[in-house]
């Protein structure tokens, strides 16, 4: 949801229309794999959606909520691909300026074979923001490099 709160933000500063797009393959393990669905819990689109539609309302009530399915009718490509074409095909007719994706790897790798955030900054006819997860680890460690730059500080 930090996506969604940077991009509202946006939005706002810059008097853009926000569009909270979820896209959802025809795929249980896609969805078990981003905490969708839990295990045992039944894998049902609509209820995916549903959720996720009042969770970006909470954080953006004046947003403009989609959402997108896709089926894998291809035998070649993974949901991962159908995910990223979906973005892309409605960002374009959208007409889009900026996408804002949220990654929770983010700050290791951008483009492992499951992360749609290398694919879509492809695309030239938008920019993209990639927003961190807030992960659960205590990085504080990762300042200290730029803490012993500051001098008497």
């Amino acid at each position: 949801m930090n996506a969604l709160e940077r991009a509202s933000t946006f939005g706002d500063l810059l008097d853009e229309e926000v569009v909270v797009l979820t896209v959802i393959p025809d795929d249980e393990e896609y969805a078990r794999d981003r905490g969708w669905i839990t295990q045992g819990e039944p894998f049902e689109p609509e209820t995916i959606a549903a959720g996720m539609q009042t969770r970006a309302k909470e954080v953006a009530p004046e947003a403009t909520v989609r959402s997108e399915r896709v089926s894998s009718d291809e035998p070649t490509a993974t949901s991962t691909t159908n995910v990223v074409r979906e973005i892309r095909r409605v960002a374009g007719d959208l007409e889009a300026s900026v996408v804002f994706i949220g990654s929770e790897n983010a700050g290791s790798v951008i483009a492992p074979q499951s992360s749609v955030g290398s694919p879509v900054a492809n695309d030239q006819r938008y920019d993209v923001y990639v927003v961190r997860e807030p992960g659960d680890e205590d990085d504080s460690d990762d300042r200290s490099d730029l803490d012993s730059t500051q001098d008497g500080f």
